[in-house]
C-alpha cells in the first residue's frame, strides 16, 4: 500500500491522509494511556494545553477531541487560525484568554469535548496562564519550541499536577484502514459496523475510536475509516465485510454503477 506525503490532498486518494491518521491515532492512544477513559464520557472533565497549532498541535487537538477532553491551543499566524477553523481543527478561535476560558470552564463542567485556539502567541498565553493560576490536566509528550512552554514553564505547570502525555505506547494491533470506490458515506458506515462487531465489547478506547473519529476527523477520513486489529480480528473482519458485498448482491453498485469494490489492507510497518 503506497503511503503518501502528509500534505497530500484528501481528494488525490481515498488513503493519502493515512499517515496523518496513524500519527492521530499514536497520539489518542497516548492521552488514554497517560489519562484513562472513563466510559462514555472518554476524557471529559480534563484540559489539555495543545501547545500552536502547527502540525503536531493539530494531530494532538483531533486526538483530544475523539478521546472527549477540553482542549486549548494558540497561534499568532492568522493562516493556521484559518485552517484550524476550516478543518474543525478547534471549534473556536478567540482572542484572549479570558475569552477561552469561559467556553472551556463550561464544557469541562459539562465533561463534553471542545477546542479553543486563541489568536496570540503561544508563550504569552502559556506566560498568563501561569500568571492566573490556570492549570492544564494534560500537555504534550515534549518540550518543542512551537508549543510556547519553556522548559521552567513546563515543569511549574508538572509540579502543580499536570502530566505530560507518554510516548511509544504499543499499538494493540495492526493499524488497518478499509475504503470503498463510491458511496462512501453509506458503505463505510456498513462496514465500520463490520470492524465494531469483531471487537471485544469492553475495549472502550477502540469502540470510541471507531465511533468518533470519521466525525472529528473530518475531511481526513472522509473517504478512509481506520482502527487497529489483531491477526483474528482482521480475519474477522474480512470475512464479515465480504459477507456484506454478497449479502447485498445487485444492490452493491458504486456511484457510476460498477460493482462496489471493498480495500481492507494494513499499514506497512515502515509507514
Amino acid at each position: 500500500m503506497s503511503t503518501p506525503s502528509q500534505s497530500a490532498s484528501p481528494a488525490s486518494s481515498p488513503t493519502a491522509t493515512l499517515p496523518q491518521i496513524h500519527h492521530v491515532y499514536q497520539l489518542y492512544r497516548a492521552l488514554v494511556a497517560t489519562s484513562p477513559l472513563r466510559g462514555d464520557a472518554g476524557l471529559g472533565g480534563k484540559l489539555l494545553f495543545a501547545g500552536g497549532l502547527h502540525a503536531y498541535g493539530r494531530d494532538l487537538l483531533y486526538a483530544s477531541n475523539i478521546a472527549g477532553a477540553a482542549s486549548l491551543a494558540a497561534s499568532a499566524d492568522a493562516e493556521e487560525q484559518r485552517s484550524a477553523i476550516r478543518e474543525g481543527v478547534v471549534d473556536f478561535v478567540v482572542t484572549s484568554l479570558a475569552e477561552a476560558l469561559r467556553i472551556l470552564k463550561n464544557e469541562v463542567r459539562k465533561a463534553q469535548a471542545v477546542s479553543v485556539g486563541i489568536a496570540a502567541d503561544q508563550r504569552l498565553i502559556v506566560k498568563e496562564m501561569l500568571e492566573r493560576g490556570v492549570l492544564p490536566d494534560l500537555l504534550p509528550q515534549r518540550e518543542s519550541k512551537d508549543d510556547g512552554l519553556g522548559s521552567g514553564d513546563r515543569q511549574r505547570f508538572l509540579d502543580q499536577g499536570a502530566l505530560a502525555i507518554g510516548e511509544g505506547v504499543p499499538e494493540d494491533g495492526r493499524f488497518v484502514s478499509w475504503t470503498v470506490n463510491g458511496q462512501h458515506a453509506r458503505w463505510l458506515a456498513r462496514l465500520d459496523l463490520c470492524a465494531q462487531s469483531v471487537l471485544p465489547p469492553e475495549d472502550v478506547e477502540r469502540h470510541r475510536w471507531l465511533r468518533l473519529a470519521p466525525r472529528y476527523l473530518g475531511r481526513l477520513a472522509q473517504k478512509v475509516r481506520t482502527a487497529s486489529l489483531t491477526e483474528e480480528e482482521l480475519a474477522r473482519f474480512r470475512d464479515r465485510a465480504a459477507a456484506l458485498v454478497i449479502e447485498e448482491g445487485g444492490k452493491n453498485m458504486a456511484a457510476d454503477g460498477a460493482p462496489l469494490v471493498v480495500s481492507i489492507q494494513p499499514m506497512k510497518a515502515s509507514s
